[in-house]
């Protein structure tokens, strides 16, 4: 046969081009996404899956010239491991599997897939190092993302020879070791990002030979650790550097800011020390963060060449001269955040002049001269921080036109003159925050309609309080303490629904107190003393539900104390310096009211051991209080009887517009009343409480007796998907589960635009009542004494608490994810025992153990897992950190967010003291640390810091930390129980954990004492 020509044998290929190649290119290419599909067990996001349909249709999967180059799975749910297989698509220059549940070790199966350009693992689970020859990917590599996993052991040095890298993106790991040099090589990379594997070892004292062995433990697992290296100058591409929350020691390298296309820097929370370089030359600079670290030194003239610059936080430092002039005419500066550090002098003139300035923070210094003038001089600015400072002179006139403005918070100044007019009245104005100054005026008329914290104590305000308080709806606290005030407390005063806290001590106010309180019902906190007030002290004051801090003292007010006061839950009264008379109530007859009556003539107790009051004698006084007996009863009785007539005339107007019938009524347990019991009582004088998503209201059940609580959702036409969905996670968690320390979930009753939650009632409130309610102050006849929830009740709240919480995560099927647990949300009986409640932004996780990824983050600011934050994906563990949070506001008194401060939460607070130096004991309350109890105090406050870990991974689970907490008590039987509910009840710790060998170690546990 001859040979066909080469030129005829091209021609025809030209004009009858062969697709057997491309056609068996694409089936196969078909046959291998089915197989992954099936190898994945089918998962359902896939389900399209199919060979009915063209592949490169599939959303999932892009194509180019008929091949496949990207395969993008994005949270479909799949479980299991990556094979080796996937790189059978010879083509793929593409893989994206974030926000799976893949686990195992990194998948090394990938090195065969020679064309990869992009891979992105993060957010899934896989575990153990990554491999030393991880640079057998291919050297096409432009951008790695293995955030948000499991990986530990060190960051090869191989990661450095990828010489098309871009991006890398390793934060939100377990890493030790320390930041690898050959990093210096990628020549071409423009995102760094190796945040957030902080556990760091600093300063903890010897003494703490248990906690340091743990610290030890987890920075084997979890920790970047040592110096930033020099050869961070080599990467000259370099745009975005994330090396924050880490453990990184040393000095700022000086070519970091010799990188000409940096625009963002973050090294905060870290443990670097020194000076910032001086010499700036990375001129795109936008965002600087060196926040909350060593530096000190002063701040670079240079920083004023960065044009480009939007935000420079530089808090919690120890710097110290003056904030360089040309700092305020930056034209794109919008942040300052400098408070903490030892800056002063003058605050550049220019500040807000040439940009958009947003935020203004500078408290904690020792700044000097005026407030800038120009703060808001392009009308963006939100909020003016300066407390603790030297300033003087007058605020800044523009503040009075800035309708931008939400807080001004200056006080602790020298500053003087007026209020610019118009900062009362800013649209958005939400604080008004001016203690502790010379500034004088009177109060408006009328307040910005947000605006809920007035403070101005300590100042030369006066005139009187205007008529026109009661149009400020919005207020919450209202602080004006030492001032020069005049006339009456008005009664438009009682009329604030919102208002918590009302300090009005150290004024001169005269007359009589209002009689008729109108709505006061979220009032925890009265203080009028050191006035010229007179008259009886109102009865109405005993019916207010919230109210635990009264005083009274230094006035001039007569008559008996109302039988009423004593039916309140006070944890300070100061009625001392009166005229008052007759006898104390019964109630207050004991050793924590001791100094709450001194210098009253004319009062008695039946009581004789209560110091410093006469004992009352048989004579004309028991027979004015039996007198005042028939009448308070009488009164009673008369209250009763309009009680019953309102409810009659209620009940009839709601049966005639027929609402009665339109409400659905759901009970989960037996109950004896109906939903038109529960109905009839939702007034504004049984509301306990109101939030975000509706009120709260006390319904006594008068035909049995029965008191209880009742969540209802806001009355609107129609629903929102956030209060609907809360309501809905409530009804399906609190119907379905029970359990003695988690709150009781009655019954629901539902319309088309109301739902109502009926709970049993707790009769001691919440546990942040107890611990945050209150201050001790000094009063005209010195300290005031005042009941405290001592340590055995915190302790005995505490090991209920985590009952509740160790039933969700292990004995619930499905487990249940809280994802609000704090103070506010733990309820106590009238034994005090704790009841876990507020389930609205609860999640039933689908297997237990596995994480869920949330649309939103949630929760409450000091009490959020920091991990939280960066993803959304959410076990167990954040509710574990939640309860170390409350553990330590047990243990320590202090609030989980304000802590002397600012922006610094309690568990760094726990770390800080630790980490300093500072003996553990210092940080314990002094309200209760007493001798007999310091051992189970300082092994709680242990406990707290363990499950406040940075890594999710390190911290014990629920079960684990119920066994510890019984553990610090094991001498109290009362609370040593089993668990709860558990078929491994009273099981110790499991032998294999990490955890339990540490504890085992040496035979010291970590409940051994200090």
């Amino acid at each position: 046969m001859s040979k066909i020509p080469l030129s005829i044998l091209s021609l025809l290929f030209l004009i009858f081009p062969f697709h057997g190649t491309s056609q068996t290119s694409t089936n196969s290419e078909q046959s291998i996404l089915l197989k992954l599909k099936q190898y994945w067990s089918d998962p359902a996001p896939i389900n399209h899956w199919n060979s009915t349909s063209t592949h490169c249709d599939w959303h999932e999967i892009t194509c180019t010239n008929g091949s496949v180059t990207g395969l993008s799975l994005i949270n479909t749910n799949i479980n299991g491991t990556v094979p080796p297989f996937i790189c059978d698509l010879q083509n793929l220059t593409l893989i994206d599997l974030q926000y799976n549940y893949f686990s195992g070790p990194f998948p090394t199966g990938l090195y065969n897939c020679s064309k990869l350009k992009i891979l992105d693992l993060s957010q899934n689970i896989f575990t153990g190092p990554i491999p030393s020859d991880i640079d057998r990917l291919s050297a096409q590599l432009q951008s790695l993302n293995l955030s948000g996993n499991i990986f530990t052991g060190d960051i090869p040095t191989a990661i450095g020879k990828f010489p098309e890298l871009r991006i890398l993106r390793v934060f939100l790991n377990g890493f030790n070791g320390s930041f690898p040099s050959e990093i210096g090589n990628l020549s071409n990379l423009e995102v760094l990002e190796m945040s957030f594997n902080n556990f760091s070892m600093m300063a903890i004292p010897s003494s703490f030979t248990q906690l340091k062995k743990l610290k030890e433990l987890q920075m084997r697992e979890s920790g970047l650790m040592g110096e930033i290296p020099e050869t961070v100058r080599n990467l000259t591409a370099l745009e975005v550097l994330d090396l924050s929350i880490n453990s990184l020691t040393g000095n700022i390298p000086s070519g970091l800011f010799l990188l000409n296309n940096l625009t963002i820097l973050y090294l905060f929370r870290n443990q670097l020390s020194g000076a910032i370089p001086q010499v700036v030359e990375a001129l795109n600079l936008a965002e600087i963060d060196l926040s909350a670290n060593n530096l000190n030194g002063t701040i670079p003239d240079d920083f004023g060449k960065l044009t480009k610059l939007s935000g420079l936080d530089l808090i919690f430092n120890q710097l110290s001269g003056e904030l360089p002039a040309s700092i305020g005419r930056l034209p794109s500066l919008e942040v300052v955040k400098l408070f903490n550090n030892n800056l002063s002098g003058v605050l550049p003139p220019d500040l807000g002049k040439y940009s958009m300035l947003k935020e203004f923070q500078v408290p904690s210094n020792h700044f000097t001269g005026n407030l800038p003038e120009y703060l808001c001089a392009n009308g963006a600015l939100t909020g003016v921080i300066a407390f603790d400072n030297h300033l003087t002179g007058e605020l800044p006139n523009s503040l009075g036109n800035c309708r931008s403005l939400l807080i001004v918070q200056v006080n602790g100044n020298q500053l003087s003159g007026s209020i610019p007019s118009g900062l009362w009245t800013s649209i958005h104005m939400k604080a008004l925050i001016l203690n502790d100054n010379l500034l004088f005026g009177q109060l408006p008329d009328k307040l910005a309609s947000n605006l809920s914290r007035i403070e101005i104590s300590n100042n030369m305000f006066s005139g009187e309080i205007p008529a026109g308080v009661s149009s400020w709806k919005a207020l919450t606290v209202f602080n004006a303490s030492n001032n020069h005030f005049t006339g009456t407390v008005p009664q438009g005063l009682t009329a604030l629904p919102h208002l918590t806290t009302l300090l009005l001590d150290g004024n001169q106010l005269s007359g009589h107190l209002p009689s008729d309180i109108i709505s006061w019902n979220w009032l925890n906190t009265l203080h009028l003393s050191r006035n010229q007030l007179s008259g009886p002290i109102p009865a109405k004051i005993g019916s207010l539900p919230s109210l635990t801090d009264l005083d009274l003292s230094g006035n001039e007010l007569s008559g008996q104390i109302p039988p009423q006061i004593g039916l309140l839950k006070l944890t300070l009264l100061n009625l001392s310096s009166n005229l008052l008379t007759g006898t104390i109530p019964v109630e207050f007859e004991n050793k924590a009211y001791d100094n709450s009556f001194l210098n009253n003539s004319g009062l008695c107790a039946t009581n004789p051991s209560l110091l410093g009051i006469d004992v009352c004698s048989s004579g004309p006084q028991n027979s004015s209080k039996i007198l005042a007996v028939i009448v308070s009863t009488a009164a009673a009785l008369f209250a009763l009887a309009m009680f019953f007539m309102f409810l009659v005339v209620k009940t009839y107007r709601k049966r005639k517009c027929g609402l009665d019938s339109k409400w659905e009524f759901t009970q989960f347990q037996s109950l004896n009343f109906s939903e038109l019991d529960i109905l009839s009582s939702l007034t504004e004088s049984n509301m306990i409480g109101s939030g975000g998503s509706g009120k709260v209201y006390r319904v006594v059940l008068n035909r049995w007796g029965k008191v209880v609580a009742v969540k209802k959702t806001r009355n609107i036409r129609k629903l929102d998907e956030k209060v609907e969905k809360e309501f809905l996670a409530e009804v399906q968690i609190l119907g379905t589960i029970r359990h003695s320390n988690i709150v009781k979930l009655l019954c629901c009753i539902s319309s088309e635009t109301t739902k109502l939650l009926v709970y049993e009632y707790m009769e001691n409130s919440s546990l942040d009542r107890w611990l945050h309610g209150k201050n001790q102050r000094l009063s005209v006849s010195g300290p005031v004494h005042h009941a405290v929830l001592d340590w055995p009740k915190r302790l005995q709240i505490a090991v209920g608490t985590a009952r509740g919480l160790c039933y969700m995560h292990h004995e619930c099927s499905p487990a249940v994810i809280h994802r609000d647990v704090k103070s506010s949300n733990i309820l106590l009986d009238s034994s005090f025992n704790a009841k876990v409640a507020d389930f609205g932004l609860a999640k039933m996780v689908v297997k237990h153990g596995e994480t869920n990824t949330m649309s939103v983050v949630a929760g409450s600011i000091g009490y959020l897992a920091p991990e939280y934050a960066h993803t959304t994906r959410v076990n167990e563990k954040i509710d574990v950190y939640s309860f170390g949070v409350v553990l330590l506001e047990l243990v320590t008194g202090r609030e989980a967010s304000n802590n002397g401060d600012e922006d610094t939460c309690l568990a760094e607070w726990a770390w800080r003291h630790i980490q300093d130096g500072n003996p553990l004991v210092d940080a314990l309350d002094e309200e209760v640390k007493e001798p007999c109890y310091l051992d189970e105090m300082t092994c709680v406050f242990k406990l707290g810091i363990i499950c406040t870990g940075t890594f999710p991974s390190t911290r014990p689970n629920m079960k684990e930390v119920l066994q510890i907490l019984l553990s610090c008590c094991s001498h109290r039987p009362e609370l040593g129980e089993k668990i709860d509910g558990s078929e491994n009840a009273g099981s110790p710790l499991l032998k294999n954990s990490r955890r339990e060998r540490l504890l085992d170690d040496e035979d010291d546990s970590l409940v051994s004492n200090v």
